[in-house]
């Protein structure tokens, strides 16, 4: 079992930046994927963005970030990022670190799961 630790939520005004780190431990990741979601309130939780962990990585984002947000990683620290540039009121949200065998799991939300950091982005 993967252990997932997101840090780098805040608070912020629109048009401002943050940065998220997911940290994870507990297995390799040669073979791995890992990824981002948030849940508005009283909204579902939805998919931001996923990257891989093969030596080939690949990216993808929803639609509601491509162009502010970029994914990346640091496979020698088994950290993930989600630099966030522009920041818009609605993407206030508590964001999730997602984790699984490859990116069909993480985009599904089928894998493991961190307890999230709070991003609050103010007009």
């Amino acid at each position: 079992q993967v252990q997932l630790v997101e840090s780098g939520g805040g608070l912020v005004q629109a048009g401002g930046s943050l940065r998220l780190s997911c940290a994870a431990s507990g297995r390799t990741f040669s073979n791995y994927a890992m990824g981002w979601f948030r849940q508005a309130p009283g909204k579902a939780r939805e998919f931001v963005a996923y990257i891989s962990w093969s030596g080939g990585a690949s990216t993808g984002y929803a639609a509601s970030v491509a162009g502010r947000f970029t994914i990346s990683r640091d496979s020698a620290k088994n950290t993930m990022y989600l630099q966030m540039n522009n920041l818009k009121p609605e993407d206030t949200a508590v964001y999730y670190c997602a984790a699984g065998d490859n990116t069909g799991v993480v985009v599904q939300g089928l894998g493991s799961w961190g307890q999230g950091t709070q991003v609050t982005v103010s007009s």
